[in-house]
């Protein structure tokens, strides 16, 4: 089962979480995409730009972090950070 945890946070609190749950076969990678798009949908966000520090990161850590600048649109928090939780 892969599992990836979203979190908003504003002032260093959690806002809001989601946790969605994947038991496809599919790549890791669309898995993740797939993951976040879903997370992005239940929360009422917009889908955030990969940028290369963001990719960097997800790889090194199977977490990362998306700021305002990862949007197009305005956010009323601080940042959307993903992590992988559990994977197959």
């Amino acid at each position: 089962m892969f599992r990836l945890w979203a979190k908003t946070f504003k002032n260093t609190h959690l806002v809001k979480d989601v946790c969605i749950e994947d038991p496809s076969t599919d790549t890791r990678t669309h898995k993740v995409f797939c993951a976040l798009q879903k997370a992005c949908n239940e929360m009422d966000l917009g889908s955030p730009i990969w940028l290369d520090k963001t990719v960097s990161d997800f790889k090194r850590f199977a977490k990362t972090r998306f700021y305002q600048d990862n949007f197009m649109e305005t956010i009323d928090f601080d940042y959307l950070e993903i992590q992988v939780i559990e994977e197959d």
